[in-house]
């Protein structure tokens, strides 16, 4: 007891001292008086006084915000050293309510938040976390750094995905441009020494920006995986394949570039899939996974693929991914890749034919002719091909209904094409009479 008196009797004294100070306008002496309040709490273990000190000061008449920010960032300093979960927990809530609504300590707020939330997820309650988290937007924050700002927002889309709510994590991980990972920071910190606005160093503990490059990107497989857009979730792998650290050892990107010829295969045809097949295919990389690059070139190849030979021969490599970097290419990944070799080898029949039978197709498809017929409607739903179907005759035209406006101007060309070369002919012609004139005269 009298231990707990003692206490009192100093933190009185203190708080008179303080009072003065304030009163005096002494910014360093208040600042001092407060610290030491909550140092004296904390050496005596006392965990509610400290609370109660803590709410009391920052609540004081024309208290000083310099005086509030070191007092938060001293007693964030006790949160680890608190005996259990229970008062570590009261403390933060303590600090979170003296900072919440005061932008000057806006990011140890942020800091305290996520330090809640962490406990929250720990305990399995993964949705009150990131009900916690979102409450905080830390990209209006200008005294924060980069670095963290970027992993406090992945942390938010990856509580999102945990929790099934991708709607807001699409949304979160929007806030973070990717151009972010390839700026140069040698000189963005000469502009900030530069500029008036002081921004704070990122906490030992946050990884540097390439580190955080991966991060976002495997959320965004994750994100992805989700709609199984495989286009996309190429793109991802393609990203992480540049960083450096990943180029540089066999071991990381040789299990990337799997991934990435397996989901360039998935990907339906489009613009964007032909580009990165045929930049995947230059890479010299490739060359140390053979299977695959023979893979691809199965698909530029204006061939048909058979499928029963191409998962013959493909089907171990298939089965193998579920043990590599990423786990499984996806529950519907294998019924994907035999849609894909159908639409492939229906663009090759559009190439070489421009009218076939309903059976000849099914014939060289490997499908049934209502098999044939589905796929073939939903390549012209899609608009990937353009083709009509004679249903009683049981013939497909794939050539394309020309518009009166092309024909009269395709027409136009052919007859500018003619006089030019009438044009030529007479000159060819007028210039060998003209020599021969010449010659005779001579």
């Amino acid at each position: 007891m009298e231990g707990g008196g003692d206490l009192e009797a100093q933190i009185e004294q203190l708080l008179n001292v303080e009072k003065q100070m304030r009163l005096n306008g002494d910014v360093a002496g208040t600042k001092k008086a407060a610290t030491d309040i909550l140092q004296l709490c904390f050496d005596a273990r006392s965990w509610k006084t400290l609370n109660d000190q803590i709410v009391l000061l920052s609540k004081r008449r024309g208290q000083l915000k310099q005086a509030v920010t070191a007092m938060v960032q001293q007693a964030m300093q006790y949160i680890d050293e608190t005996p259990d979960i229970e008062t570590k927990i009261e403390l933060i809530k303590t600090l979170n309510s003296v900072s919440a609504g005061k932008i000057y300590v806006e990011i140890e707020r942020a800091r305290l938040v996520k330090k809640l939330a962490k406990i929250k997820e720990e305990q399995g309650q993964i949705a009150e976390a990131a009900d916690l988290m979102q409450e905080v937007a830390v990209e209006t924050f200008g005294a924060m750094a980069k670095t963290e700002k970027i992993a406090y927002i992945l942390d938010q889309v990856r509580l999102c995905l945990d929790r099934e709510d991708y709607v807001r994590a699409q949304i979160l991980s929007r806030k973070i441009s990717p151009r972010v990972f390839d700026a140069d920071t040698s000189k963005e910190k000469k502009k900030l020494k530069e500029g008036e606005n002081i921004v704070e160093e990122a906490p030992a503990d946050i990884p540097s920006l390439l580190e955080l490059k991966r991060i976002y990107y495997q959320l965004m497989i994750r994100y992805h995986s989700h709609s199984n857009d495989y286009l996309e979730i190429c793109r991802c792998y393609k990203s992480i394949y540049e960083i450096p650290a990943v180029k540089e050892n066999p071991a990381e990107w040789i299990p990337v570039l799997r991934k990435i010829c397996w989901y360039l295969v998935l990907s339906p045809h489009d613009p964007m899939q032909s580009s990165l097949l045929n930049s995947t295919l230059e890479d010299k990389n490739l060359s140390e996974i053979p299977h695959f690059r023979l893979l691809l070139k199965q698909l530029i190849t204006m061939e048909v693929i058979l499928w029963t030979g191409l998962w013959n021969t493909f089907k171990d490599e298939f089965e193998n991914e579920k043990n590599m970097l990423g786990g499984p290419l996806g529950d519907k990944a294998a019924e994907d890749l035999r849609q894909r070799v159908i639409e492939h080898n229906i663009l090759v029949v559009s190439k070489y034919y421009s009218r076939i039978s309903l059976k000849r197709l099914a014939d060289l498809l490997c499908l049934t002719i209502q098999e044939a017929e589905k796929h073939l409607a939903d390549m012209v739903v899609s608009k990937a091909l353009v083709a009509k179907v004679d249903r009683p005759m049981g013939i497909v035209c794939f050539q394309t209904a020309k518009d009166s406006n092309d024909i009269l101007n395709s027409w136009a060309m052919n007859l500018e094409k003619l006089l030019d070369l009438v044009e030529k002919s007479c000159h060819q012609i007028h210039k060998e009479t003209m020599v021969h004139k010449a010659a005779l005269t001579v």
